[in-house]
């Protein structure tokens, strides 16, 4: 099928090609591959197509997997996958059962580290090269990190660790001028000027060489440049970053040339003395027209029409993040100190419309999940009411600002948590199980959970109005609504959607749905259950819990979070608390780390789809039944 891709199964392969003409073929081809499986099972898809070349140039320099390549974030990873012996297994990218989507080191030697969240491939490798150096071994360690993930706090510890170390990397900045939206910052806008201003490194190339071919006077004249360097440097470029901390610069040089980045990262190679900084500017989506133009929506895509760029499932239902978007608009518009924050996900989580019609109410941070939070609590204690929109995976990273700047302080500080529960093909780094066992524990949080789009709008409405954090955790994808959707929020108060004698299921949020389905196919076996959405789960609806005690019924609960610390853990609690004794069973993810897969399937393997619940309760249920005869 393909000329040349066809005869690739290692690095060795690549190597063995000599004529630069035959290897921009190979990366055409790699970028033919990628687009064709991401069509089918969706990805990430720009950020990939970007990376190709320098993802070649790397492995015909390096000798992986003894030199060490790691990927920063690793959703640019496909292009590696494929040299590094997948090249079949690619068709089943991110499928339940097939390979992630993300670097993983069960599935192959050259995944060096696993990642999948940004900015900690610059602390790995420094740790792997300290490693290194003192087993008194000999081989490379490389990082490459974008753009958008150096800016992260991570990355900058990193960076000002690196000298410090006075051990040998490799980084490699992949410089596409992006995250997965436009990047922000300072020192986005830095590298955008090195981009342009090469002034300072062919004045500093020419002195470097003039002064080193003349006899006696120009060593002397060299080391007298070399004290005064910082002038000429400051006079040209606004301040060397990279060399200031101690990193030998090489760049920017483009990320599409393979000769010359093969050049520059061999001489990199030889370099044992510093840190060195490779600076590859790449376009994100090169090579597929509809990607490149629109490289923000081809980050992260469902399966699409190849020549359209159309995804190939098309819903009239909106999603949580859509529903989520639309309704701080509206809030936006009657409530004038309501202010939007993300942390480089403003099309992810719903905000570009808001940030387009209330621009100077939007702040995007960029990927500095950290910063944001208490950022949010600096706005709020300034008399504003900020709500920090964020994905369940990457609001982890800030879990001591939620604590310390937050929660202590009980600062009103809303937390619209997007990708709460199973994502589903992103796999074990992106799933969103953690948030209820790592919040319910802080002090003045509350934590709410909506069951449909209509709960999260009334939710979102409600939040303003308490006085402390809230956080409001929502699934990915399409929002349900109910006919039965009109109870007013209480504080601290659920809803019984179904009266049964038969049993109790108290559910929250995105698994009412299943639990409806499950009530209706039990309620088909003459079995009825009671059905409580208890839509706060911190604080619980105490009173309700004691009166559901009262009837002496099993209870179910259901949950989309992992079992330890969850939703259900904190019921048991309180009975146990209050000496209350109930038979209980807790639904919820046994497992603590879910691999990728579609949402049904990881449900179905975890036994909270609608059919391992019914044959579960049904079964639990006609053994009580039996036995109270």
């Amino acid at each position: 099928m393909y000329k040349y891709l066809d005869k690739i199964n290692s690095p060795e392969d690549l190597k063995k090609i000599k004529n630069y003409s035959e290897l921009e073929e190979v990366c055409q081809e790699l970028r033919d591959y990628i687009v064709n499986v991401v069509s089918m099972n969706g990805g990430h898809l720009a950020s990939n197509l970007g990376v190709v070349e320098l993802t070649v140039a790397l492995h015909r320099v390096f000798d992986s997997p003894k030199d060490k390549i790691i990927w920063d974030v690793g959703h640019q990873c496909y292009a590696h996958k494929i040299i590094t012996g997948r090249k079949d297994n690619f068709k089943t990218l991110r499928n339940f059962g097939g390979i992630s989507g993300f670097p993983k080191t069960t599935e192959s030697i050259h995944d060096i580290f696993e990642t999948g969240h940004s900015s900690t491939s610059i602390s790995a490798a420094l740790g792997m090269a300290k490693a290194r150096d003192l087993e008194g071994e000999d081989y490379s360690v490389v990082a490459v990190i974008g753009d958008g993930s150096l800016g992260g706090g991570l990355a900058l510890e990193a960076l000002n660790n690196a000298a410090n170390l006075n051990t040998n990397i490799i980084l490699i900045l992949n410089d596409n001028e992006m995250s997965i939206s436009k990047n922000v910052g300072g020192l986005s806008t830095y590298l955008g000027r090195l981009r342009t201003e090469k002034l300072y490194f062919k004045f500093k190339r020419e002195l470097e060489f003039v002064l080193n071919k003349t006899p006696v006077i120009g060593e002397r004249l060299y080391k007298m440049a070399s004290k005064c360097r910082d002038r000429f440097k400051y006079l040209i470029v606004n301040g060397i970053i990279f060399e200031e901390l101690g990193f030998k610069y090489f760049g920017p040089i483009d990320g599409h040339e393979i000769k010359t980045m093969e050049r520059i990262i061999s001489n990199a190679k030889d370099y044992k003395k510093h840190p060195v900084l490779i600076h590859v500017i790449t376009k994100k989506g090169k090579g597929y027209k509809i990607a490149e133009e629109n490289p923000e929506k081809f980050h992260g895509v469902s399966p699409f029409n190849i020549n359209t760029g159309e995804p190939l499932k098309n819903t009239k239902t909106k999603s949580f993040s859509t529903i989520f978007g639309n309704k701080m608009i509206e809030l936006a518009d009657k409530y004038p100190k309501i202010l939007a924050i993300t942390a480089a996900m403003p099309d992810g989580t719903g905000l570009k419309q808001f940030a387009k019609k209330h621009r100077n109410r939007f702040f995007d941070v960029g990927i500095a999940e950290q910063h944001a939070v208490t950022f949010s609590a600096g706005l709020a204690k300034g008399g504003f009411k900020p709500i920090f929109a964020v994905y369940s995976t990457f609001l982890q990273r800030a879990y001591d600002q939620i604590l310390h700047d937050v929660c202590l302080q009980n600062i009103p500080v809303i937390f619209a948590i997007d990708r709460a529960g199973l994502v589903g093909q992103d796999g074990e780094t992106h799933q969103g199980i953690y948030d209820i066992s790592y919040l319910r524990s802080l002090p003045n949080i509350t934590i709410m959970s909506p069951k449909s789009g209509k709960e999260l709008e009334d939710m979102l409405e409600f939040a303003l109005g308490i006085n402390g954090p809230v956080a409001i955790r929502y699934p990915k994808g399409e929002a349900p609504n109910f006919n039965f959707d009109g109870t007013p929020i209480e504080y601290g108060k659920g809803e019984i959607l179904f009266d049964g004698n038969d049993g109790i299921i108290i559910a929250e949020g995105t698994m009412i749905s299943n639990a409806i389905n499950l009530c209706k196919l039990l309620k088909n076996n003459n079995i009825n259950m009671t059905l409580v959405n208890i839509r706060f789960i911190k604080p619980l609806d105490e009173n309700l819990l004691i009166k559901l005690a009262d009837k002496s019924l099993p209870i179910y609960t259901l949950e989309d979070n992992v079992y330890e610390g969850g939703f259900g853990s904190s019921i048991l609690e309180f009975y146990n608390k209050n000496s209350i004794k109930v038979d209980i069973k807790i639904f919820a993810h046994s497992k603590g780390i879910i691999t990728h897969g579609t949402v049904h399937d990881l449900m179905k393997m975890e036994k909270l789809d609608t059919d391992s619940l019914y044959r579960k309760i049904m079964s639990d249920v006609k053994v009580i039944k039996n036995e109270t005869k």
